[in-house]
């Protein structure tokens, strides 16, 4: 029994629509701009409504529909020749009383910004998506251990970039948090 042409397009856009908001964050978060995102999620969308019926019928629609999203990605990524620059902007506006998060979004952004494009695709769908390992690896279609150590280093620089380190621990801290950390990596407790 096959379903009506309109039962198939409105079963997509009910996906499409509750699925947009978190789509261009991570899309997003991969390109470093709003533009790009938008593009890379519509690219991703009409992939997946060309093959609607597999994705419906997929154990997790979610999954499928984010695999396209890295495959264009990588797509992308591979016909670049030219260093991307991610915007201090995010998609979502700001109130006024939030402007501390908002600048402390922006320092986040541009200290993604300076990781390897693999790294920063873990990082985010690792962390700020909060996906498993798992989901990760397979949405990269690298292995756990691959995921895990790009998590790892990208974890690493993040922790070292200085900006970072000021959102970490105020200014009179931060000279602990330097010993400590330091201690941490010497063993010493």
């Amino acid at each position: 029994m096959t379903r009506a042409p309109e039962a198939h397009d409105a079963d997509f856009r009910a996906f499409a629509t509750g699925r947009w908001p978190r789509l261009l964050r991570t899309a997003y978060l991969l390109t470093g701009h709003h533009h790009d995102a938008e593009d890379l999620v519509q690219v991703a969308l009409v992939k997946a409504y060309a093959r609607w019926h597999r994705v419906a019928q997929a154990s997790d629609p979610d999954a499928y529909v984010w695999r396209i999203l890295i495959n264009a990605h990588r797509d992308r990524i591979r016909g670049l020749r030219v260093f991307e620059w991610l915007t201090v902007r995010f998609p979502e506006r700001s109130e006024r009383d939030r402007t501390e998060q908002v600048l402390d979004r922006e320092v986040l952004a541009r200290a993604l910004q300076r990781l390897p494009p693999r790294q920063r695709a873990a990082v985010v769908l690792r962390y700020i998506e909060d996906r498993t390992e798992t989901e990760v690896a397979a949405l990269l279609a690298v292995r756990i251990g691959t995921v895990r150590s790009r998590a790892a280093r990208g974890l690493e620089k993040l922790r070292a970039d200085p900006a970072v380190r000021e959102l970490r621990a105020p200014a009179g801290e931060q000279e602990v948090t330097d010993r400590a950390g330091a201690a941490q990596r010497s063993g010493v407790r």
